[in-house]
C-alpha cells in the first residue's frame, strides 16, 4: 500500500514549498524531510489541515463515521468469535440460530461480508482507477496542457501541499465533471475534456481555475485519504448521513476553490447549471435566489439524498460568504423576488400565456443592448457587440424587486478562509474595475 511519491518537477517548474532542496531535486524514489507519510497529512498544515476552511459539519460527521466503522468492526469480530465458540461448544444448530437473525437484516449482512473486505476492495479500486487514468487520459505537464498544469501547481502551492498531484484530461463525451482521487501517497485530479474546454482564453479561464482548485482542495483536505475512506465505510451505507458527509466535503472543497479564485465562482455556477456553451448566459443571482425562495419539502429531500449540494444552494453559498453552505435546511433570505412563482405553490399562481408575453415585453425594454440571443458562446466568434460574460452572469435579475436581505459588507471571517473580499467585490456582484487582464467577452 505504501508507495514512494513520484519525483519532483524539474527545477524550472513551480513547485510547492518543501519540494526540492538547495542542491536541486533529490534522486527519484528517495525520501526527504517533509515527504508525505502516514502521520503528517497531504499538506504542510498537518493531518487536519486548516480547520477554518472546512465546513463546520465535516469533522463531526467524520467523527461519527469513524465511530460507526470502529463499532462495526468490533461487532464483526464479536460475531466471528461467537460463531467459533458456538461451533465448538454448542454445535451447528446454535450457529444457524445465530446467523438466521443476520440474514433478516440486510445492513448486518453487508457488514458481515463486505466490511472485512473493504480495505482490500478500496485499495484495489483506487489502483485500478489510477491505472485507467494513466492509460486512457492525457497527462497534464509542463509540455502537455501547460495552462491547466500551471493551475494545478499554483493551487497546490497555495494550499501547502507537499507534492504537486498528477493531473489528467479525460474524454468527457459531453459530461461536465471533474474529480480527485489517489493511490498510496500519490494523488491526482481528473478534468473531463468538456469541462476543460471552458478554460480557453476566449471562454472562462477563471471558472476552470476554480474547478481545479476545488479538486486540489479535496486532496489538501484529505478527502481521498485511504484511511478516511476505510473508516467511513459504514456511514456511507447509511441514507441521509452518508450523503451529508459528502456534501460537507464538497462545501469544504468549494471553500478551497473560492480562497484560490473567487472571481471564478459565478463562472463555475454558470457552467454547472447551463453547460459549457450556455454558461455565459446564466444569471447566477437568479440561480442563487431560488435557494431561498423555494422551500419545498421535496427540494430538501433531493438535497438530503445528494452527494453534492443542490446547485441552487451551492450558488447561494458561493454568493453569501458570511455563513457556511446550507447542509440540511434551505438558506434564508434573498436579494431579489422573481416575477415567476416558486415551484412549490399552486399552479393558479402561474402566469397565463398573455401575462407571460407581457412580462417578456417588459423585460425586453430593460434588457441591455446585445443581451438577447442567449443561445451560447463559441470559440472563434466575435462577441464584442454583446455585454461581457460576467456582466450578464452577475447583473441584477430583470423584473425583480430587491428585498431587505443584503449580504454583509465584509471583510469578515467565516468557515471558508480568514479575511474575505469586501462587499464591493462580491463575486456575484458587478465586476469591479481592476487592472490587468479582463474577463472574456
Amino acid at each position: 500500500m505504501t508507495q514512494q511519491p513520484p519525483g519532483p518537477p524539474p527545477p524550472t517548474a513551480t513547485a510547492p514549498s518543501g519540494g526540492s532542496g538547495p542542491d536541486g531535486p533529490a534522486p527519484r524514489g528517495s525520501t526527504r524531510p517533509g515527504d508525505p507519510n502516514l502521520l503528517n497529512g497531504a499538506t504542510s498544515h498537518g493531518v487536519l489541515g486548516k480547520k477554518r476552511i472546512r465546513h463546520p459539519w465535516e469533522l463531526p460527521l467524520l467523527g461519527v463515521g469513524i465511530a460507526l466503522t470502529t463499532l462495526a468492526y468490533i461487532a464483526w469480530w464479536t460475531l466471528i468469535i461467537s460463531t467459533l465458540v458456538l461451533q465448538v461448544t454448542e454445535g451447528e444448530a446454535s450457529v444457524a440460530s445465530l446467523w438466521q437473525y443476520v440474514g433478516f437484516l440486510p445492513i448486518l449482512l453487508q457488514l458481515a461480508f463486505v466490511l472485512p473486505l473493504a480495505p482490500v476492495l478500496i485499495w484495489w479500486a483506487r489502483a485500478i482507477m489510477y491505472a485507467r487514468m494513466r492509460t486512457r487520459a492525457v497527462r497534464m505537464s509542463p509540455t502537455q496542457f501547460p495552462e491547466g498544469y500551471r493551475m494545478v501547481a499554483e493551487a497546490a502551492q497555495q494550499f501547502g501541499m507537499r507534492r504537486v498531484p498528477d493531473a489528467y484530461v479525460l474524454l468527457g463525451n459531453g459530461v461536465i465533471n471533474a474529480f480527485a482521487s489517489g493511490h498510496g501517497f500519490r494523488r491526482f485530479v481528473v478534468v473531463h475534456s468538456d469541462l476543460f474546454e471552458v478554460g480557453g482564453r476566449t471562454r472562462d479561464p477563471e471558472a476552470l481555475r476554480f474547478v481545479i482548485a476545488h479538486e486540489v482542495g479535496h486532496l489538501a483536505a484529505g478527502h481521498v485519504s485511504y484511511f478516511r475512506l476505510v473508516f467511513t465505510t459504514v456511514i456511507r451505507m447509511i441514507p441521509i448521513l452518508g450523503p451529508a458527509l459528502s456534501r460537507a466535503q464538497e462545501y469544504t472543497a468549494d471553500n478551497f476553490g473560492y480562497s484560490h479564485c473567487p472571481a471564478g465562482a459565478p463562472g463555475v455556477m454558470g457552467v454547472l447549471s447551463g453547460g459549457k456553451y450556455l454558461n455565459a448566459e446564466v444569471n447566477v443571482n437568479e440561480l442563487a435566489d431560488r435557494a431561498a425562495t423555494d422551500p419545498s419539502f421535496f427540494v430538501h429531500w433531493v438535497n438530503w439524498g445528494s452527494s453534492h449540494p443542490v446547485t441552487t444552494w451551492r450558488a447561494h453559498a458561493l454568493r453569501d460568504r458570511s455563513a457556511p453552505g446550507s447542509l440540511w435546511i434551505r438558506p434564508g433570505g434573498s436579494l431579489f423576488t422573481s416575477p415567476l412563482p416558486p415551484g412549490h405553490v399552486w399552479s393558479s399562481r402561474y402566469p397565463a400565456p398573455g401575462d407571460a408575453l407581457a412580462m417578456l415585453a417588459a423585460a425586453d425594454v430593460r434588457r441591455p443592448a446585445g443581451a438577447d440571443g442567449q443561445f451560447g458562446r463559441f470559440s472563434g466568434i466575435d462577441y464584442s457587440d454583446r455585454p461581457a460574460m460576467r456582466t450578464i452572469q452577475t447583473s441584477a435579475p430583470l423584473l425583480s424587486d430587491r428585498t431587505a436581505y443584503v449580504i454583509p459588507p465584509g471583510p469578515y471571517r467565516d468557515d471558508a478562509r480568514g479575511p474575505l473580499i469586501g462587499g464591493a467585490q462580491n463575486p456575484f456582484g458587478p465586476p469591479p474595475d481592476r487592472q490587468g487582464p479582463q474577463m472574456p467577452s
